[in-house]
């Protein structure tokens, strides 16, 4: 074990054990998070070949998603060094191949990439302007024709989606309400 690391989450999703080392200073240390786990619970789309997870941290999404969809490639980004890190680390004990992790802040290192589904446990603490540019809109129009976006997030940011709706014409359709989290599923027509 390197000097980071905090302890082991084993976390069951469809008859899978997932195994995920945690570092401390990450988010979420204590177990998968709300907001994580019924993002994971709900998401459906059929077979996508395209999946963005963006701010991976420690890689519960973007592994759960890359080893369920097996056809797919998975993109799994974060600007923090130590989350990639131990999403790496992750991607081997879970025997995920189908996967890469890239630190990047918001989408910028993979702008050239279209995706077929994108998941998002929004950042609560980076601000309204980030949140709305760089986990959004940006996100949002590297999106397939008839691609999703799903997103979690928590009370306080529930506020800017009716912004989002109305000032950008997109239309966030809530999934489901638990536990001082929101999820949102936008679907990109055009």
């Amino acid at each position: 074990m390197d000097s980071y690391f905090k302890k082991e989450i084993v976390y069951p999703y469809k008859g899978i054990k997932f195994y995920f080392d945690v570092a401390n200073e990450l988010f979420s240390t204590f177990a998968i998070d709300h907001g994580t786990d019924m993002l994971l619970r709900h998401i459906s789309l059929n077979q996508p070949k395209a999946i963005l997870d963006l701010g991976c941290g420690y890689g519960p999404i973007g592994i759960v998603l890359a080893r369920t969809n097996p056809e797919s490639t998975t993109y799994m980004l974060d600007s923090d060094l130590l989350a990639i890190k131990y999403s790496k680390l992750n991607m081997i004990r879970n025997n995920v191949t189908n996967a890469i992790a890239l630190g990047s802040i918001g989408i910028e290192n993979i702008e050239d990439k279209k995706f077929d589904l994108i998941a998002s446990n929004i950042p609560a603490k980076i601000g309204d302007k980030a949140i709305i540019q760089e986990f959004i809109l940006k996100p949002y129009n590297r999106l397939n024709k008839n691609g999703e976006y799903w997103i979690v997030i928590v009370n306080a940011l529930n506020r800017l989606i009716p912004i989002l709706n109305q000032k950008y014409d997109l239309k966030f359709e809530l999934v489901r309400r638990r536990k001082g989290h929101f999820l949102y599923k936008i679907r990109k027509t055009d």
